[in-house]
């Protein structure tokens, strides 16, 4: 593997690269293991001692936020469209079978998220969380990461976002609704169709649509602002004008205070598992999809927009976003993810009362919304 170039050579301060070779990412006690219980079987799960665990965007991504916390690699969901699959070949590992089954746990996350955020040239941006693969996968069960973290960041006030398939969420509500007095935190489930069979099929480690959904409703039931990234829709399979009403409709069943539609995209590594997947199970559909995307990661902009406007449409008429008897038993309403800046980072440093009273007077939410992501 090419492990040996992560690693902290034994005895060395770790600090700087040795012998020209690139800082190390994971320490030199790694340990492998496996678990027979059901859930993890067949699942090797390497724990590290990362470096780091507040990682920077690279400038070029498309992505709407600049820093990240991803405590697992390799995700047990086993989506056959996850974008993230590529970035297991960085460890020597593959893209397919090795991303469902071989998870890299970063056993100090915790640790080192309460660290780094309290550095003095930390400036309380927002950090953005599930947005490579799950935080709330099968391993947060076992290695209970999460609650750390999002007490790092509650303590310091940091604004944050979580998106999961998963419904372990709803173990940590408590720890997210003291989060939500001090600092903005946004929630969101990733649901993009409503189709079981072919849930199922094409992400065959998540919980049922139903059963996001429903992680949707006990957020906001609780007064958490929770909203549903709509994605993948997938073409040919989860785009008909039935399917995405029958989608949209659902969600806002949920209470969803936004739904965001996102088109599937094939970047290397996710594209030969899916198209591997395609030509299994819907062989008619190989063509048409090389038709569509050609060479290309993205589909073309007009489809793009045409399911765009199509759930735009649906939002409203549905009343995604507008006040549900959820949100009207509120106290008060949770704060509203926005986007860092200058004036985000000073007000992440306020006492945890000024924000909690901030928080209060906002106003709820009084339209349909549609946010256009590319998580």
């Amino acid at each position: 593997m090419r492990w040996d170039s992560l690693r902290l050579e034994p005895g060395g301060s770790g600090d700087r690269p040795d012998m020209g070779r690139p800082p190390a990412l994971f320490g030199a006690d790694a340990v492998a293991r496996t678990f027979e219980t059901p859930g993890f079987r067949g699942i090797t799960f390497y724990e590290v001692h990362a470096r780091s665990i507040i990682n920077r965007v690279p400038p070029a991504s498309r992505m709407a936020f600049q820093w990240t916390i991803n405590p697992y690699r390799g995700c047990s969901h086993g989506c056959v469209y996850c974008f993230a699959r590529n970035t297991h070949t960085y460890l020597d590992m593959d893209a397919g079978l090795d991303f469902n089954s071989r998870i890299v746990v970063k056993v100090n996350a915790a640790e080192l998220a309460r660290r780094e955020l309290s550095r003095p040239r930390w400036a309380g941006e927002h950090v953005a969380m599930g947005t490579n693969v799950d935080c709330y996968q099968r391993a947060e069960g076992r290695y209970r990461l999460m609650p750390g973290i999002i007490s790092a960041l509650r303590d310091a006030a940091n604004p944050f976002s979580i998106l999961t398939k998963g419904t372990l969420i709803l173990r940590d509500i408590d720890l997210l609704a003291d989060a939500a007095q001090v600092t903005d935190v946004g929630l969101n489930v990733s649901v993009g169709f409503v189709d079981k069979e072919l849930s199922r099929c094409v992400e065959p480690g998540t919980p049922s649509p139903q059963r996001r959904l429903g992680v949707c409703a006990a957020l906001s039931s609780r007064g958490l602002r929770c909203g549903v990234l709509m994605g993948p829709v997938l073409p040919f399979l989860s785009d008909s004008p039935a399917q995405l009403k029958a989608t949209v409709a659902q969600i806002a069943a949920a209470g969803a205070n936004n739904v965001s539609p996102i088109v599937l995209h094939l970047r290397p590594g996710a594209r030969e598992w899916f198209m591997g997947w395609l030509r299994e199970h819907h062989p008619g559909l190989v063509g048409s999809y090389l038709s569509l995307y050609g060479s290309r990661a993205y589909a073309p902009r007009a489809y793009q927009q045409q399911i765009t406007d199509q759930v735009r449409e649906l939002a409203t008429a549905f009343g995604v976003g507008r006040a549900s008897p959820a949100q009207a038993r509120r106290a008060g309403s949770a704060p509203a993810r926005r986007s860092a800046g200058p004036a985000q980072s000073r007000n992440a440093r306020r006492p945890a009362r000024s924000r909690a009273a901030a928080a209060a007077d906002r106003p709820a939410p009084q339209r349909a919304e549609v946010q256009l992501s590319l998580l």
